[in-house]
């Protein structure tokens, strides 16, 4: 991706050094409650797989793990978070060059979606991106340091522990710079959905719903959201800054996230009713399906098949 030398925007709160950092037996570590049922040599890949799990899944991974007062997001497509000592972790400098990346991306966000929203006649808001490490407190409550990427609607504000982007190449296999901009992408396709009504409308159906047939809404939002970070990568590649290989880091992306993949990882077994992001061919083919077109009305996912 060339993003180098491109503008960066200004909507960036650094609250890494007021977020506390650390983390299991210091630099590298995950920033994560320690106590519960984690006790022994052999309990950090319990502790990594409950974290994995319990983002992807919907629910606070401190309840298990013990201790903790993180609650959970309305409206987020977090990620978990790596709290690490080093240049990469979540207490670099504020010039840092993994900053300046972010910037640029959210950037480039803001242009796709200011021209998307003044051809139909709207004004885009862009939305403030908050780096944080370990914990923070938005509009939606408490996230712990378990909570990583998410946008909270409240506030308006995407919330990033930076240090995900290490795990999502070392634990999950999906690298490239493409990669790390299609995270932030979806989550500004939440903030997108969140201007034109259809998060609010989203919330309003859920309340009167069970657990699975929420689950089933929440996975028609997460692909929405992904559909729209295709249309952002669409406008992005008639810009030149794609790389060769950049939509294929995106899409392996969406593949290693997706619920099916993920639930086999942790567990070795999936559970349906229970997936609310989606399986990886569906996550696939929504940011494919956004990116191909570049239109907004190619991502109603209330409609036709999955």
């Amino acid at each position: 991706m060339l993003w180098r030398g491109r503008r960066q925007s200004d909507n960036i709160e650094d609250d890494r050094s007021d977020s506390g950092g650390g983390g299991i037996g210091g630099g590298g570590g995950f920033q994560i409650p320690i106590g519960g049922r984690t006790g022994g040599g052999g309990s950090i890949l319990l502790v990594i797989l409950v974290v994995i799990a319990g983002w992807y899944f919907g629910f606070d991974p401190s309840a298990i793990l013990g201790g903790g007062d993180g609650g959970l997001l309305p409206g987020g497509g977090g990620q978990i978070t790596d709290s690490g000592g080093g240049q990469d972790s979540g207490t670099a400098p504020a010039n840092d060059e993994m900053k300046q990346f972010v910037a640029t991306v959210l950037a480039e966000t803001e242009d796709t979606w200011t021209g998307i929203f003044k051809s139909q006649g709207l004004t885009y808001e862009d939305p403030k991106l908050v780096l944080f490490s370990g914990q923070v407190r938005s509009a939606c409550g408490f996230a712990s340091a378990a909570a990583g990427p998410f946008y909270c609607p409240g506030d308006h504000k995407v919330y990033l522990d930076m240090t995900f982007f290490q795990q999502l190449d070392q634990q999950f296999g999906a690298s490239g710079e493409f990669a790390r901009a299609y995270v932030i992408a979806h989550e500004v396709g939440h903030h997108v959905q969140n201007l034109t009504g259809i998060m609010s409308k989203f919330n309003q159906m859920r309340q009167g719903m069970g657990e699975a047939e929420a689950n089933q809404m929440s996975v028609l939002i997460e692909l929405q959201a992904d559909c729209f970070a295709g249309v952002w990568a669409h406008y992005t590649a008639q810009k030149g800054i794609l790389e060769q290989g950049d939509i294929e880091s995106a899409l392996n992306a969406a593949k290693q996230i997706g619920d099916d993949t993920l639930q086999k990882k942790t567990q070795g077994y999936v559970v349906p009713e229970s997936f609310n992001h989606g399986t990886s061919q569906q996550r696939q083919t929504w940011l494919a399906r956004g990116y191909k077109s570049g239109k907004l009305s190619d991502c109603n996912t209330l409609s036709g098949p999955l």
